[in-house]
């Protein structure tokens, strides 16, 4: 099954088009209110260790070994992986994160994670 995923900013306004916007990062992005964020979900399980989230530091040459380390983490973590199927198989969903690179964050990663990539 195909699944509708889009990735955006949690700090972009939120539009119609997102579907059900899931966070998907473990600590709170600053400045946001809760209210703001308009959220169906804050899956912080689903977001990368701590130890794996510092490792990599949204270095982009680090970008291939952490997507290989990061699906090794969502391996693993099989009760949010279903948890996040779950919501996408009622429609689109719009993946959020904090990080102020757009090419490079956890968001990315697991969106291609989630599409076979």
């Amino acid at each position: 099954m195909a699944f509708d995923i889009a990735v955006k900013r949690v700090y972009e306004a939120p539009a119609k088009a997102d579907g059900q916007r899931v966070l998907v990062d473990r600590v709170w992005p600053r400045g946001i209110a809760r209210k703001d964020a308009a959220l169906a979900l804050w899956l912080k399980d689903i977001a990368p260790s701590d130890g794996l989230r510092k490792w990599f530091g949204h270095q982009p040459e680090r970008w291939a070994e952490f997507q290989k380390r990061y699906r090794m983490e969502l391996e693993r973590n099989e009760e949010a992986v279903a948890q996040l199927r779950d919501v996408l198989r009622e429609g689109k969903v719009t993946l959020l994160y904090g990080a102020h690179d757009e090419a490079h964050n956890n968001a990315v990663a697991l969106a291609g994670y989630l599409r076979g990539a």
